[in-house]
């Protein structure tokens, strides 16, 4: 097993964990669908909340 020559300083070990937390954020991006009955951008899997219908039928009643 590979053994390091030398310890890790702060710096280097920060520089490599930001990369990791900018990589988070560009990943969370969500995707949108369109609503098949208002035609309204929301998440996927997910009741819409401007018409409340979902897979072709309503759900909730929205005023």
């Amino acid at each position: 097993m590979a053994v390091p020559k030398a310890k890790t300083s702060k710096w280097r070990r920060n520089q490599r964990r930001a990369q990791n937390f900018f990589n988070k954020f560009r990943r969370s991006i969500p995707s949108l669908s369109e609503c098949s009955n208002c035609g309204e951008k929301i998440l996927p899997h997910r009741v819409c909340p401007y018409c409340g219908h979902y897979k072709g039928r309503e759900v909730i009643s929205v005023d």
